[in-house]
Order: C-alpha cells, then structure tokens, then sequence
C-alpha cells in the first residue's frame, strides 16, 4: 500500500533540474509523478520513478543528495469534491497530511493524490475503512 519516492535536493539554479533529468533519462529511469518546492537557495525535487534503486545510485554517483522516503497513492475520482471527500475522512481521524501532490492517469476519469503523512499507517487504515483505492506501487510505476 506504500509507495516509495525520491526526494533530492538541489541547489536553486539554473540547469540543475535538466541535469537530474538527462542522468535519469540516460540510466533509462521513467518518471512517473514529481513536485518541486523551493527556497531562494535550494529545491526538493520528489519523483515517483520506474526503478527507485536505480535512480537513487545514478543520483548519488553524481554527487545528489537523495533520500527515499514512504508516501500513499490513493486514486479519486476526476471531478469537483473528489480531493475534499478524502480530506475530509483524514480530518475526522485527525490525520495530518504533511504534504501532497497530484497527476491525472492517462487522461481518464481518475486522479492520483500522492500523500505524505505524520501517521501512514492510520491513513491507510482510515482510507481503506472507508473505501478509497489505494495503489501498489507496482502499479504507480509501470503506468
């Protein structure tokens, strides 16, 4: 029910988002979801990737900090309501959502919400009970 993402940090200048993407390209790693965040001088790049070990050791080998960190995929339904539906769950369990992201799967009828948690597990749990898809990662990555 976990997903497992990259984050790697980099500095905020010009190229480095290219570079991180040509290195993952020619390792022939596929990515599948990403958000950026940035400060003045840094960014935290998150992708969801085909090979995370790949990906974690071509990053590494060249000199990226890379961190693989546990986050949730849980499909919704494309349309107006469909974030508040499963916000609204995690809230009435008191589930803190420390940060999310969110892609359209192939054009379809579904979202995909990508969510980091203070307490995964009782996300899952409290999803599951009320009946949200939560995707395998084998899943997430082969899309």
């Amino acid at each position: 029910m976990k997903v497992e993402q990259l984050s790697i940090f980099i500095e905020n200048k010009s190229g480095r988002l290219a570079e991180i993407t040509r290195i993952l390209g020619e390792a022939g790693i596929n990515i599948r979801a990403l958000s950026l965040a940035d400060t003045s001088d840094f960014g935290i790049l998150r992708l969801i990737v085909n090979d995370v070990e790949t990906a974690k050791r071509v990053l590494k080998d060249k000199g990226f900090t890379v961190n693989k960190t546990e986050v949730v995929a849980v499909e919704v339904p494309d349309q107006p309501g469909g974030l508040s539906t499963i916000l609204q769950a995690l809230d009435s369990d008191l589930i803190n959502v420390e940060y999310m992201y969110a892609f359209v799967e192939r054009c379809g009828g579904n979202a995909v919400i990508i969510f980091r948690f203070d307490e995964t597990d009782k996300a899952i749990t409290t999803l599951k009970a009320r009946n949200f898809n939560i995707l395998e990662g084998e899943r997430l990555y082969g899309m």
